[in-house]
Order: C-alpha cells, then sequence, then structure tokens
C-alpha cells in the first residue's frame, strides 16, 4: 500500500489539512474570484479599473440617493488613486468595518439600494485586501475618522477629530504590486469609465485630469460621444421609467455596436437584457412594416445603448459584466417581457410620429438585405471551403479555454496571436500556454481591404478562415478570444503587416476594436547579459540602463525578428509580464478618413507626414555607433 494512503484511501487528507483563512487572505489568495483577471492595466477589463469602480460606485450610489453632486478623482504617476465624494460620508462608528468586514455594509436591508451593483458587500473590501497601501477618511457632520491599512491588515486609526470639511468619504489606494506586477492606468481607460458614470448619471459632475465629465442627455449623449461614422438617421432616443436606450444605424459599418448597463455597471458581456433588447427591435420593425426581414438585415451596422435598472440583479461573476439568463422582477414579470414590451410601444410610436427616420430605417434594411443576397453564394462556397480544411487547418494552433466557455475562471486570458511567418509562429506555438493561448499564422503580407467590399473577407482563404478562428462573421458576441494579438517583427514588414491587419479590423470588425480586444505584441529589441544576469529590453533606453546596471562589456544581442528569439526565452514574452499595447479608437479619429489617410493612395500629405515623423537615433553605447531610421508612426 503506498505509504501516503491508508485503508479507506484518504492519503493524508485529516482535520489537520482543514484551514481558515482570514478574509484579506483568501482574497489575496484567490483574487480572480473577486476582480476576474489582474492583468498590468494594457486591458481596459484588467483588474485595476475594477478597484477603481468598485471605489467610484459607491460615491455614485451616494448621488444616486440625493447626496453630493461631484466626486473629484486623481491618479498619481498612474499608479495612486485618490477618490473624493460629497455624499453622506461613511457613519463615524463603522468605517473600519464598513472597508474590513466581510457582508458588511448598508445595502442589504434597504429598499433604496435594491437597484445598485453593489449588493453583495464585498468590492471595497477587495480594493482594501490587494491594496499595498489603502487609507479612509470618513467626514461627517463636523468630525472625521481615518484609518490606514496594508493588504487588508488595520496599520492606524484615530478618533472623532473635529474638521471644516464637507461631508463626505476620501479613499486613497495603491494597488499591491505584489498581486499586479508593473502596472500603470491608462487615462484611455479610465476616461471612459467616467464617461460612462457621467451618461448614466445626469448633472453628476466628475472631475479628473482637469476635465469635467458631466451629462445632460444620458445615452443619447453616449452616442454622439462614441460614433465614428455618419448616422443614417437622428438617433432614436427613448425612456421609461427604469429602462432608457438609444440607437441609430451608421453608413458604411459592418456588424453590429452595443453600450449596455444594468443599475450603472457596464455590461461589456451583455447578458439578458442585451438579448431581450434585440429581439424586441426584430418584433417591432418587422411588425411596423409588416414585413418578415431577416434579423441581421435590421440590426447590421447598428449602434446601440441600453441602461436598465432592476431590482437585486443576478450577475455572472463578481466583476459583472454578463447579466444572468433568469431574472424576475418582484411583479412577476420577467426581464425579457418587460423590454420587449417598452420597445414595442415607444418604438412604434415614434416611427408613426417620424415619417423621415421610418424612411430612413427601411432604405438601410433593403440595402442590407440586397448586399446580404449578393454575398449568399460567396458565404456559401467560403464555408464548403472551410469545412474543407478545418479538420487540417495548419494555421491555428487552438487553445482548450475559449472565451464563450461558461463559468470557466480562464476565460478572460484566452489569446489568440496573429504571427507572420513559420518561424515566429514556430516559436510562439512551442511556448504558448496550450490551455489559453492559440495562434494562427500568416503566410506573408496579406492584402490592403482598404476600399475593399466584405466580399474580399470570403474570397480570401486567409482572411476567410481568420474570421472562422475568431467567430466573427456575425458579430463579437460569440468571440472565442478575449485578447486578439497582432504578434509581428519590429521591422519595417513587420510594421507593415501590423498596419494591413489593423486596416481590416478597423474596416470590417470595428466592434473588436471598439470593445477593446485588440492589441499589439510587444516584444524585446535586445538581450544584454553576462555570467550572472540577463536582461530583455524593449528600447534604447532600457538597454542604455541594462548596460550600466550589468557592468563592463557585457553581452548584447539584436532580435531582428521573432523568429530569431527561441521557445525558451520566448515564454518569458507571453506570460505574466506580457506586454501589449492596446489599439484604442479615439472619438477624434474617423475610421474612413484615417484608413485613407494611411493606406489609400500616396498623397503629398502622406509623403510630408512621414518625412516629419522620421526619427535619427545615434546609439553611443554599441561598439560601433549605427544609426536607425524609425517610422514613428502612430495610430
Amino acid at each position: 500500500m503506498d505509504k501516503t494512503t491508508n485503508g479507506n484511501g484518504n492519503g493524508n487528507y485529516s482535520e489537520s489539512s482543514i484551514q481558515t483563512l482570514e478574509w484579506n487572505e483568501h482574497i489575496r489568495l484567490r483574487p480572480g474570484m473577486y476582480i476576474g483577471k489582474l492583468g498590468d492595466g494594457s486591458s481596459r477589463d484588467d483588474g485595476i479599473y475594477v478597484l477603481l469602480k468598485e471605489v467610484i460606485d459607491n460615491s455614485i450610489d451616494e448621488f444616486i440617493m440625493g447626496f453630493g453632486k461631484k466626486i473629484e478623482i486623481e491618479i498619481i504617476d498612474n499608479k495612486s488613486v485618490v477618490v473624493r465624494d460629497y455624499g453622506r460620508g461613511i457613519p463615524l462608528g463603522s468605517v473600519v468595518d464598513v472597508v474590513s468586514k466581510m457582508n458588511t455594509g448598508a445595502k442589504y436591508d434597504s429598499e433604496a439600494f435594491k437597484r445598485t451593483v453593489g449588493l453583495n458587500g464585498v468590492g471595497v473590501k477587495a480594493v482594501n485586501a490587494l491594496a499595498s497601501v489603502f487609507r479612509v477618511q470618513s467626514f461627517r457632520d463636523g468630525e472625521s475618522v481615518f484609518a490606514q491599512f496594508g493588504k487588508g491588515g488595520v496599520l492606524n486609526e484615530t478618533g472623532n477629530d473635529k474638521t471644516s470639511k464637507q461631508n463626505g468619504t476620501e479613499v486613497r489606494f495603491t494597488p499591491d504590486p505584489d498581486i499586479f506586477g508593473d502596472y500603470e492606468y491608462l487615462d484611455e481607460y479610465v476616461e471612459k469609465q467616467l464617461w460612462n458614470y457621467a451618461f448614466l448619471n445626469r448633472n453628476l459632475k466628475i472631475f479628473y485630469n482637469k476635465q469635467v465629465f458631466q451629462s445632460q442627455k444620458g445615452l443619447l449623449d453616449l452616442l454622439e460621444h462614441n460614433i465614428t461614422g455618419e448616422p443614417m438617421y437622428p438617433i432614436i432616443h427613448i425612456e421609461d421609467k427604469d429602462f432608457e436606450f438609444a440607437f441609430t444605424h451608421i453608413t458604411n459599418q459592418y456588424g453590429e455596436d452595443y453600450y449596455s448597463f444594468v443599475n450603472g455597471q457596464y455590461t461589456s458581456q451583455g447578458g439578458t437584457h442585451v438579448a431581450a433588447f434585440k429581439e424586441a427591435l426584430v418584433k417591432t420593425i418587422r411588425d411596423f412594416y409588416k414585413k418578415d426581414y431577416e434579423a441581421s438585415d435590421i440590426r447590421s451596422s447598428i449602434s446601440a445603448a441600453l441602461s436598465i435598472k432592476i431590482h437585486e440583479p443576478v450577475f455572472e461573476s463578481q466583476t459583472k459584466t454578463k447579466l444572468g439568463s433568469q431574472h424576475m422582477e418582484p411583479n412577476g414579470r420577467t426581464l425579457r417581457n418587460h423590454i420587449i414590451e417598452v420597445v414595442k410601444k415607444h418604438l412604434d410610436n415614434y416611427l408613426h410620429m417620424h415619417p423621415d427616420v421610418n424612411e430612413a430605417l427601411q432604405l438601410k434594411i433593403l440595402q442590407s438585405e440586397k448586399e446580404r443576397k449578393e454575398m449568399a453564394n460567396i458565404k456559401k462556397l467560403s464555408r464548403d471551403s472551410i469545412k474543407k480544411v478545418s479538420l487540417h487547418n495548419k494555421k491555428l494552433r487552438d487553445c482548450r479555454v475559449h472565451l464563450t466557455d461558461q463559468n470557466n475562471n480562464r476565460k478572460l486570458e484566452t489569446t489568440l496571436f496573429i504571427t507572420e511567418g513559420d518561424s515566429a509562429s514556430g516559436s510562439i506555438t512551442k511556448s504558448r500556454d496550450v490551455n489559453t493561448q492559440a495562434v494562427f499564422s500568416l503566410k506573408g503580407k496579406p492584402l490592403n481591404t482598404y476600399g475593399q467590399t466584405k466580399r474580399i473577407v470570403y474570397e480570401n482563404d486567409e482572411f476567410n478562415l481568420l474570421q472562422s478562428a475568431l467567430n466573427i462573421e456575425d458579430g463579437i458576441e460569440n468571440l472565442r478570444y478575449n485578447n486578439v494579438v497582432i504578434a509581428t517583427d519590429a521591422d519595417v514588414d513587420g510594421m507593415h503587416i501590423r498596419l494591413l491587419l489593423l486596416t481590416f479590423f478597423l474596416q470590417f470588425f470595428p466592434d473588436l476594436v471598439r470593445a477593446g480586444h485588440l492589441y499589439i505584441l510587444q516584444t524585446p529589441l535586445f538581450r544584454v547579459r553576462n555570467r550572472q544576469k540577463t536582461i530583455y529590453c524593449y528600447n534604447g533606453e532600457e538597454k542604455r540602463k541594462a548596460i550600466d546596471s550589468l557592468g563592463k562589456n557585457p553581452e548584447i544581442t539584436r532580435f531582428k525578428g521573432l523568429g530569431e528569439i527561441s521557445p525558451d526565452e520566448f515564454k518569458h514574452f507571453i506570460g505574466s509580464t506580457m506586454r501589449l499595447e492596446p489599439v484604442i479608437l479615439k472619438k477624434e479619429y474617423s475610421i474612413k478618413d484615417m484608413l485613407s489617410f494611411y493606406m489609400g493612395k500616396n498623397t503629398p500629405e502622406r509623403q510630408e507626414f512621414i518625412i516629419q515623423n522620421l526619427r535619427y537615433e545615434i546609439d553611443e553605447t554599441a561598439d560601433e555607433k549605427e544609426t536607425e531610421i524609425i517610422q514613428d508612426m502612430k495610430m
């Protein structure tokens, strides 16, 4: 018999195996249960943004209750966060308990809080436990209480001190680098988060980076702020008590784009409310025009926003990015039926009252129908082609976990690397995590799709297989990977391939970019080492620092391509310290104008841009001086 087992086959499992962890120890041991993935801040769903959201949510709840009309936010050195609201302030005798005792809060029995997001008493405790430093101070009726924590443990606490400051609460925290590594907050993601708060809480003022985030027209403002194309008709905006929605269709836009919220929480992965809205939209439009239009023709190129407040929502995880499939309101109505009733009533009335809009909408549907029928035969041939090669598709080396997997706690880690050539693909394939990382190999430079119709996606085998691998033909709802990463060499050819792939995604799948799924992989340009230590450097400045730290005559290697990096080395660059540069589509950029400038015919303006952005760098640290010409073309 094995020495580790007894006659009952229980091994060493006994009372001594049972452990009871402190609240903060459990959060730090299993952070993914509370904030989803960790990350370094390069992705908008990384944990540091969840920590920020959890703190702001409490301030928003005060505003909703009618206390405090402004929130001040500061992020110091992209690391430490300060949030100050002007609500009622935490009751002075409960300051420590509210931020450090699980299942402690004011929202459990109060009807006033039943339509908020944070009902389980976890949020701010998770922030406390995952912060190297966490400070909270409550100002209430001329008195204040202050408490400081480190990794969830109390370090300092003061009693009721006199103060002249306005009522409210101030929270300061620094995410723990032991948990999050070398992270930084990106302003683009923070500002998007704050704009969403403003759009959903009219007349609230949020101050950040010398900006004021404020909205008076709710979701109408949200769409006007986010739409980068030309609307086919004025935005339809409808409100009905706890449900608000707005939408229009965008000229020359493929796919569907949705911004959805539940009780102020941005549900990036949708859920029951989005599915019900889509169903209601299709049903109402079919009934209005008395035509059995295809659902895809009705919804193609739509840009929509919807917000609903419901009683004690059930989300699929603590990060609350997707509303659960079963929800019943206290009055016995399902959420689905409620949304269908509201959309049917108000949208039907709106279309009757605005004949110019209903004519434009019907014209759009007919255009989509015509395009779909023209593409039908091409799609059929392409699907048949994919079926023939799918069993032997050497382009895709898939992983085991996918974003569409229900209740898999690693689905947010799922990544598809799009690589150039067999050598680069080989290095990534051998060093990847086969559970969450997949590789798609390009055979060379892809086509420039600028000015092409979507027909090219089906007629080009490579694009067709890529679309199939991602599963985004009918929208990104069934996207198989959370992160789509372009992994090319850092030379002229590699940069060109990046631009060609960016053109492909921006032209045909812009919602993939808007939803924050597209990235550029950063790989080191240099390896600097001596017998004791190896340092990988991503730019000239890092290289100079590495040479200084290693002393005399270190060995310096310049990587000219991904294929030169061995699999043993590559695993360091696509693991927990992977550097990803997000592709962020800003409001001020028109996709049409941007693609025309970068990928259209050569123009004097583009030539002048290239000349002005050429930089010459002389590397004084190499054995011989070498001049590098760098094209700094940032999109």
